[in-house]
């Protein structure tokens, strides 16, 4: 019996490590690494939003905080760590470097600006949160002849790519 654990113990300790890892943390970050970072489940990520309010409530990524530009050194200072991973985007990627900049110099040591920002989050289909985030619904959910007639379109593209 101990010939075979010890043949089984042999056989494991020849095997590679494949044990999943999460993805590490960068200075500049696609969405895919965040929502990746996201999806294991990893509770010390913090992601801000630097756009106005009106703004960040019609749209944003879901979970996101919202620290416009003139509040951000404040609020973070009083809301997070200086060690806590933080995601930041802005409208623009001028913005987003420009919040990543103010952050790191008030002391904060790991913050990575979210590439692309919320269009590319949006583009992976990343969770989003705000009533812009809601699809109107087509004329087919309410009319069956607007329905019959969605379907012909589709149907008519499908055969055609046939």
């Amino acid at each position: 019996m101990a010939d075979i654990e010890d043949a089984i113990t042999a056989a494991k300790d020849k095997l590679p490590d494949v044990t999943p890892t999460p993805p590490g943390f960068s200075d500049h970050a696609t969405a895919h690494q965040l929502k990746s970072r996201l999806n294991w489940g990893e509770p010390g990520l913090t992601i801000v939003d630097v756009r106005d309010r009106s703004t960040f409530n019609e749209c944003h990524i879901m979970g996101a905080l919202n620290m416009p530009m003139n509040e951000l050194v404040g609020s973070a200072q009083h809301s997070l760590s200086p060690k806590r991973d933080i995601y930041v985007y802005g409208a623009s990627e001028e913005e987003t470097a420009s919040a990543a900049r103010l952050l790191r110099n008030a002391g904060f040591q790991r913050v990575a600006e979210l590439a692309g920002g919320l269009n590319t989050w949006k583009e992976i289909g990343g969770p989003m949160d705000g009533p812009a985030t809601i699809e109107p619904p087509s004329a087919g959910a309410y009319n069956l002849g607007d329905r019959l007639r969605e379907f012909a379109a589709v149907k008519a593209k499908e055969d055609n790519l046939k």
